[in-house]
């Protein structure tokens, strides 16, 4: 009796290192069933939408995952959260997908792990627990898709995956966590400011193509040019230096790409700061990425592209997302 007045917590799973073992990859019920504190924190109901490594994840899954928690959403109003259980290589996009594109203010939250489930010191069973108590937890409403992992609670927007193994690899750099999950309650000291939800997906069957080109010492413009001509990608974000620009020769194949009627994101390959026109005089076409990483930037231009192709008003969308 006492369980059933415990909030109803779904699980979405999409495999990862959370749900791996060294014999083969578990079915997220088999990871619950092995985590008994969770039977104090929430009623779960577990769902697996895809069982791979975070690496083969691809947008065509993103559509499925998002069309999926929607469906739950609508047609389960007694769930009261969704936790995704994910690989940890490509978590960030995901959550960042889902904050974008999930019309709800119930927790959404995303958990990865850095260390198979059975191997000794596993972060898989804690993440798990601490995903789902985040999910049960009323001020977690609102905030838009979180990361939950290693004690800390990050945004969607801002976090990134820093490390290749250590425990503490997310991190929400110069933006700073949302808040921790401690032994005795989950704490919330700030909210994200930035609106969720805008991209609907609903008729959406393909995203357009978006590619990221790195900017490094002596770069010339051949991969933005293979870009368009080879892959046909319909946008392009560039990982600039740190100061928000590309080498002389990689400007010159940007104005060749805008010419086209190809939009390009600048970003900071650094990961920290904002980018914005430092040489206005230069007129240089660009769509500035405000602090986003590439690869979020790479999220957001794809679902934009399925609104505008307008730069000043593909402008206005990353000066709001």
């Amino acid at each position: 009796m006492a369980q059933d007045k415990l909030p109803l917590i779904k699980i979405v799973a999409t495999g990862g290192t959370i749900a791996n073992t060294p014999s083969g990859r578990l079915h997220a019920g088999e990871v619950a069933e092995a985590i008994p504190q969770l039977k104090k924190v929430a009623r779960l109901e577990v769902e697996e939408v895809i069982r791979v490594g975070s690496s083969s994840i691809t947008v065509e899954n993103w559509l499925t995952l998002a069309r999926r928690i929607s469906e739950i959403l609508a047609r389960e109003p007694e769930v009261q959260g969704i936790v995704v259980t994910h690989g940890s290589n490509t978590v960030e996009e995901t959550a960042y997908f889902l904050s974008l594109t999930l019309k709800t203010d119930k927790p959404i939250v995303l958990t990865a792990a850095q260390r198979q489930f059975t191997t000794l010191s596993s972060d898989s069973p804690k993440n798990f627990l601490q995903a789902v108590r985040v999910a049960a937890t009323p001020e977690a409403r609102g905030k838009g898709a979180l990361v939950v992992t290693n004690d800390v609670i990050n945004a969607a927007r801002d976090v990134s995956k820093n490390i290749s193994y250590r425990l503490e690899t997310y991190s929400s750099r110069d933006i700073g966590a949302l808040g921790f999950v401690d032994e005795d309650r989950v704490t919330f000291y700030r909210a994200p400011t930035r609106p969720t939800g805008a991209f609907d997906i609903a008729r959406i069957q393909r995203l357009p193509r978006v590619d990221i080109i790195y900017a490094y010492a002596g770069a010339d413009g051949a991969l933005i040019d293979a870009a368009l001509a080879q892959a046909k990608a319909e946008g392009l974000v560039i990982a600039g230096f740190p100061t928000g620009s590309g080498t002389p020769a990689m400007d010159d194949a940007v104005k060749r790409a805008v010419a086209k009627g190809v939009p390009v994101v600048m970003t900071n390959r650094g990961g920290m700061g904002r980018v914005t026109e430092t040489r206005p005089t230069e007129h240089r076409p660009l769509i500035w990425g405000d602090n986003l990483t590439a690869q979020k930037a790479r999220v957001l231009l794809m679902l934009a592209l399925t609104q505008t192709r307008d730069a000043a008003e593909l402008q206005k969308i990353f000066a709001t997302y």
